[in-house]
């Protein structure tokens, strides 16, 4: 049975927990500004001397990331808890692809996480070794039929992706995220090596986290919470986020069932 945390808030339930994994995009900030209720949470957080990672699917670097919080006006301190799936990926790149040619699929923005080996970046897909997808490109952000034309020649190859989520929602407008153009590609019989949430890689780099209790935090059931739920953490479902109007239709348990995902706790907004 899920519980409801509005009434007495995370306060209530945060003595039982060493780690905090908690997502930013939907439940610290919502592209736009930041959900000041939340930040008050990151602060009692580290008051009580507790650790969390503001875990991200962003398909950047860590560094990008921290900047993009700094211009909201997160204070340093917490954004120094970041750790972001780029930043995976980006370990994993240097380690096994740092000289092979790749095909780079995703917006101009997302170039600084391959800036080390730029020169491998191919303008034509024909010439690649393997495909790099941190999000669609923004002049095709809504249409994955566009995709799905310029893959299915290039099946055989291994395809990267820097982030797993399907959608998010940038304030009141949803938009497609990597995860729905790698979703096409393995649709079609391709590879995908996947680097964020819920693929445990990204947690396990993140921190220490052996022989810690966990709560992971956030409002994607099919990357926050059934993360959690792979590798045993308890888990607490930020309801006003992406799944919002499901679970107003349906109810927390009908939308979970699913969703097939175990939610130990909701709360509207992420409040102490």
């Amino acid at each position: 049975m899920t519980k409801n945390l509005d009434l007495n808030g995370l306060k209530s339930i945060v003595s039982n927990y060493d780690l905090f994994y908690i997502d930013l995009w939907g439940v610290i900030h919502n592209g736009i500004s930041l959900h000041e209720q939340a930040i008050i949470v990151l602060e009692e957080l580290s008051k009580q001397k507790k650790k969390f990672v503001l875990l991200t699917n962003a398909p950047r670097p860590n560094a990008t990331v921290r900047n993009f919080l700094e211009k909201m006006g997160m204070d340093k301190a917490l954004r120094e808890h970041v750790f972001t799936s780029g930043e995976a990926a980006l370990n994993y790149l240097k380690k096994y692809f740092l000289s092979k040619k790749f095909y780079h699929i995703g917006p101009p923005r997302d170039f600084d996480l391959f800036n080390l080996f730029e020169q491998n970046k191919c303008d034509d897909i024909i010439y690649s070794e393997y495909l790099l997808c941190t999000g669609l490109f923004d002049d095709h952000d809504k249409d994955l039929t566009y995709y799905k034309k310029i893959l299915e020649k290039h099946i055989k190859k291994k395809m990267i992706c820097t982030n797993p989520d399907l959608i998010v929602d940038r304030g009141d407008t949803r938009e497609l995220c990597a995860g729905s153009v790698a979703m096409v590609f393995e649709k079609m019989g391709g590879e995908v090596v996947y680097f964020g949430k819920p693929h445990s890689e990204v947690y396990n780099l993140s921190i220490d986290n052996n022989n810690k209790k966990i709560l992971a935090i956030g409002d994607n059931l099919n990357t926050d919470i059934k993360g959690a739920n792979l590798l045993n953490y308890d888990s607490l479902l930020i309801s006003n986020g992406i799944h919002r109007d499901e679970i107003k239709k349906k109810g927390i348990q009908n939308v979970a069932r699913e969703y097939e995902a175990i939610v130990n706790y909701i709360q509207s907004d992420l409040k102490w």
